[in-house]
């Protein structure tokens, strides 16, 4: 561990590699016209559609873990891009059902081409992707993503 981070907390070194990834993808996809968070929404529709989904923005801001509101505002963005087709869902017509348009397909694949490179970089100390601690890394990742935290809940039992 680097001199910098040396007692951090793993809050603290959570929020870093969070925000050292987020930079590192928003430059990384900028020449293709998107930023991360829109890369996160058209890389998800991707897989997404892959199992056969076309998922509703309240799906998708469910699966990506972003606000409902803000998914609507980037689907717009990425609409007006010609990335994404929104259209109403028959089964609920207040809903938007999301899919990627042959444009947005083909950003989409490149761009995951070069994410999936910045995550062989990220990765490279742990022993690479298919290194046992990458594994278990991504497994405690997986685990803290899985625990609930209600800050809501914690403040209201407090207050009690």
């Amino acid at each position: 561990m680097s001199s910098s981070n040396e007692g951090a907390t793993a809050g603290f070194l959570v929020w870093r590699l969070s925000m050292k990834w987020r930079v590192a993808v928003d430059r990384a996809v900028a020449p293709l016209g998107l930023t991360h968070a829109q890369y996160v929404v058209v890389a998800s529709l991707h897989g997404m559609s892959r199992s056969g989904l076309r998922p509703s923005q309240r799906r998708l801001a469910e699966h990506t873990g972003l606000e409902p509101l803000y998914v609507s505002k980037l689907a717009r963005a990425l609409e007006t891009a010609g990335l994404v087709a929104r259209a109403r869902d028959p089964d609920d017509p207040r809903a938007m059902q999301l899919s990627l348009t042959e444009q947005g397909h083909d950003v989409t694949r490149r761009a995951i081409k070069v994410v999936q490179g910045l995550l062989d970089q990220l990765l490279e100390p742990l022993g690479g992707q298919d290194d046992p601690r990458t594994r278990r890394f991504t497994r405690d990742l997986a685990t803290l993503l899985d625990a609930p935290l209600d800050p809501h809940t914690e403040n209201d039992e407090e207050q009690s």
